[in-house]
């Protein structure tokens, strides 16, 4: 995606107290195009063809199988699909893998996080398949300090306990973390946990309109949460 200026109005952090940043991958450090794209017209076409049935009796058996475990961490795993479905989603998502693409500015914005001395945790739902087929086409992997999957914890993050469960391998002050996610639900369970610092995604997906983000102030580009360069005046000079 085009890293041209973003003219958004900036999003004030107090970054001297952020000690840590959460951040989520789809739908937040890449654009969610891919994914939708993939569950709601690649699969039906391709499960339509396997099995011999129409396009629209196909995205409605698949929509129902969606809407049965969405929210669960069945939802987010490829093994169960597979299983579910009797189909190679590896193999079927990587057809269609040119797609993948990464949000306007967030690789400036993962640098500014290293400057900051942050540590950089990706906590996202997506399976350990999902995340190795995206790193191998979006060059992210060696911005993170560490790589977690609510699979390593056994609970969706938008799950009661997740928080509790990612403080037993991962330490953190809930008091100086940020987290950035694009779901509502996954934030509200953050909410109530006490993480002092949320954000949501304007636009996950590229080709859908922007999203009511409720109270949580949202991420247009990832350049608004940049602080411009310091600027001090001195007899008259002007330093940056």
């Amino acid at each position: 995606m085009s890293n041209a200026k973003c003219t958004r109005k900036p999003i004030h952090l107090d970054w001297k107290n952020i000690q840590t940043v959460f951040l989520d991958m789809d739908g937040t450090l890449l654009d969610l195009h891919f994914d939708n794209f993939f569950w709601l017209e690649h699969m039906p076409r391709q499960y339509a063809s396997k099995y011999q049935i129409s396009l629209p009796r196909a995205k409605n058996r698949l929509q129902q199988l969606y809407q049965e475990m969405e929210g669960t961490l069945d939802w987010y795993c490829l093994d169960h699909w597979q299983e579910k479905l009797d189909m190679d989603i590896v193999a079927l998502k990587q057809q269609v893998a040119s797609k993948i693409t990464i949000r306007t500015h967030v690789e400036h914005f993962l640098e500014h996080l290293k400057q900051q001395h942050c540590r950089v945790i990706l906590l996202t739902n997506a399976h350990h398949k999902t995340i190795t087929l995206k790193f191998s086409h979006i060059a992210l992997e060696h911005f993170f300090d560490r790589i977690i999957t609510s699979h390593d914890l056994g609970l969706a993050k938008e799950e009661t306990g997740f928080w509790d469960s990612l403080y037993n391998i991962e330490p953190h002050d809930i008091r100086r973390s940020l987290f950035i996610d694009d779901n509502l639900e996954v934030l509200a369970e953050a909410e109530r946990h006490g993480v002092a610092h949320l954000l949501a995604i304007h636009q996950p997906d590229s080709r859908q309109p922007p999203k009511d983000t409720r109270h949580y102030t949202a991420i247009e580009c990832f350049s608004q949460l940049i602080p411009p360069p310091l600027q001090m005046k001195t007899g008259g000079d002007e330093i940056t």
